[in-house]
This record gives C-alpha cells, structure tokens and sequence, in this order.
C-alpha cells in the first residue's frame, strides 16, 4: 500500500470512528474480492423485509432508508471492484427524532478477504485498521554484560519492549579474591544473564509476527549470545544481522536502527529516512534541487521541476477556495483553525467557504499534470520531525530552478 492511500484510507476510518448512532442504526457492509454483488444486493433486500419487524418506528425508518440507499448505490456497479468493497451507511444525526442518512463507499488498496453485514450503533471499521497495519515487523536487541533491551519496529516506531539489568561486575576483580576463582564467578553471572536474555528473546519474539531480528551492542557479548546455545536455531535463523553499536538501551535502539539501514531496505521507516536525508543534503548542499514551503513547492511544481513531493502526516492546512459577497473570489492555502476568519481583501468583508479540502489532496491532484510522486512522510523518526518543524512540506527536485 502506497503512502498516499494508507493516508486517504486512514482518514475516512477516522471520520467513521467518529460517527455514533443514537440507535442500532449505523450499517456496514464488506464485501469480498470476486463476490457476486446480486448476492449482497439479495442480502440488503432480505435485511430490508426483516426490518419491518423492528418496533421503533424511528429506528425502522432510519434503517430502512440506509438498507435502500445502499441498494440504490449498489446498482453503480456491474461488478464488484478488484479489491472487493466497504460500504457505509447511516443516520448520523446527533439530534433525536432528526434524519441525517449519509454514505460512504470505499474501493480499498489492499483486497477485502471476509463478508460482513453489520448494524450497530456504530461502523465497524476493524478490517479496514487492520489493512493499514504495516506487514514488516523487525525485533531488535541490544545488549552488553550490564543490560539487554528489546525492541518491536513495527513501521516507522520502535517500540520498547523490555529492559532486562544484570549484575555481572567488571574484570577488575573485588579485593582478596584470586584471578581464576573471580573470573569463573563473573562467567558464571554472565552465563546466567545471557540465559536470561534467551529466555526473554524466545518469549518476545515468537509471540510477535516478526519479519526478522537484528542484533546489536558494544563489545564481543552479542556475538557470544547468538553463537554460544543461548536461543534456539529456530530463532536463530530470523537473525538477519549483527551490528555494532556505542550504545544500549532505548538510544542502543535507535543506533542500532540507524546502523541496520543495509538491512532494512524494504521497511517503511528505511524509505522514509532515506527520502529526507535525500532532501535535507540537497537543501545544505545549496544544489538549487531541493525546495521547501507551500508557494516554493507549489511553484518548482507548475513548472516541471518536481521528482518527489514530501509531506508530513496530520499537516494542518488545507487548500481553500472563498468567495466574497462584493464578488472577489481566490483560492489559497490557510491552516484549519484559521480558515473561518479569512477577511476579503477587496472590501474586508468576512468571506464565504465555497469548498476545501485536505492539502496533501491538493498536491495530489497538482502531481497528476506533472509525473511527480508524493511521499506521507510521519514525525516518528527524527528525520520527519525536522521536516516537519521545516513546514512540512518539501520537495527534490529533477533540476535546479536557480
């Protein structure tokens, strides 16, 4: 799933979260890659017959004018879309007794596997959260004879798992103990440590669906714990790298992703790292191929130059088009919050919303004319944060503009 429609999926999920019916009156609708519509559209029927029964007349009204709006919608269609269909229906009036039948329809980027017909008081939208859940998952550990962490890098986020301290002392052996006698003591406390970690390494990863494992830690102990018997060739074998690191602990972890970049090509948090490190050495290197800010991107866009459009996640701007009373009319980029309160320049007048929409749409729809690509870059990694805190949005460039 590309990073454009895990965004425009995760939106509408989250505008149908948000939707509660005051009654069993929210209906949702999947249906699988391949399945024959008249058979969803004999289910609706059938659902529509048994609702006669429902006592409240409220409810059976509103329920039945959703059950025949999804019919109606269903007739759209020869055939069900190549990746099956969600559809999403209900009053959403928030005031009793009113009627607010809306609908949602939703062609997913990855294919619907089950048949579902739903009616509560609100939408299921499981299937859909679970499409948008990143398929790689990678476990990362670093370690040393003093502590063990252990991470899930689940997408973009490390997420910190457990932290394990030991009680192995140094080589410098405690006063009136002899050379030999103290380092059996300090080998046996590794040894029971390292069993530990193997313990914990064994518990964590076989319960996660784990892509792979990477290794990591100042020193020779990482190596003893994977090749010394301390987990098992199973495991061993999803062990996809060793690296060192300065580190352990939660900063351990993120040198150890920020070392494993070779070993993480596919994952998301790789690509996206890789595009803004990209962007950022063009911007300091002052090459000309590295744009940042709306009107600056918006610009290198109209005339060609764009390769690739970077923009935060969650970025709060929209691209707005108003019109005044006195006639004067524009469109611009405003930030949500302030979109209600833009004042004609012409008269001074406040002025009238005409449409808007998200502004990673708008840059969708600009890319189309050009070639160029977007890229939904998240503030979970250091490199998305500094993009964001830029503007949040920029852009590599084929060719300098200066």
């Amino acid at each position: 799933m590309t990073s454009e429609a895990k965004y425009k999926l995760k939106k509408v999920v989250e505008e149908l979260k948000e939707k509660k019916g005051r009654h069993t009156e929210l209906i949702s609708v999947y249906v699988p890659q391949g399945f024959n519509l008249n058979e969803i559209g004999n289910l609706i029927a059938q659902e529509i017959s048994l609702t006669q029964n429902v006592k409240s007349k409220t409810v059976r009204k509103n329920v039945i004018s959703a059950l025949t709006k999804i019919q109606q919608y269903l007739k759209l269609y020869k055939k069900t879309p190549p990746n099956g269909l969600a559809i999403f229906c209900g009053n959403i009036s928030e005031n009793e007794g009113e009627s607010d039948i809306k609908i949602w329809a939703i062609e997913p980027p990855d294919p619907i596997k089950m048949k579902l017909y739903w009616c509560d008081q609100k939408f299921e939208t499981e299937p859909l959260e679970e499409m948008m859940k990143e398929k790689d998952v990678y476990g990362l550990v670093v370690l040393d004879k003093s502590e063990a962490n252990f991470g899930i890098l689940r997408g973009k986020k490390i997420n910190v798992i457990q932290n394990l301290s030991s009680i192995v002392p140094g080589k410098t052996r405690a006063g009136g103990q002899s050379s030999a006698r103290f380092q059996r003591v300090r080998e046996g406390m590794l040894n029971d440590f390292l069993k530990k970690v193997g313990e914990y390494f064994k518990k964590i990863f076989s319960e996660e669906d784990i892509k792979g494992i990477i290794v990591g830690g100042p020193g020779p102990i990482k190596e003893k714990f994977v090749e010394e018997g301390y987990i098992s060739e199973e495991l061993k074998k999803r062990i996809i790298g060793i690296k060192d690191t300065g580190y352990t602990g939660e900063y351990g972890l993120e040198e150890l992703l920020n070392r494993s970049q070779d070993l993480l090509q596919e994952a998301e948090i790789a690509k996206e790292k890789q595009l803004c490190k990209r962007f950022f050495d063009e911007l300091r290197k002052d090459t000309g191929k590295a744009a940042y800010g709306i009107e600056e991107v918006k610009k290198a866009l109209e005339m060609g130059a764009v390769e690739i459009v970077l923009i935060s996640e969650n970025l709060e701007w929209e691209e707005v088009e108003y019109l005044c009373e006195c006639g004067y009319g524009e469109k611009k980029f405003v930030k949500k919050k302030e979109k209600f309160n833009q004042k004609c320049p012409k008269c001074g007048k406040k002025m009238n919303i005409v449409a808007d929409i998200d502004i990673i749409e708008a840059f969708e729809e600009m890319v189309k004319e050009t070639g160029a690509k977007i890229e939904i870059i998240s503030r979970d990694s250091s490199e998305g944060e500094q993009l964001y805190l830029l503007g949040g949005i920029g852009a590599i460039l084929r060719f300098s503009l200066e």
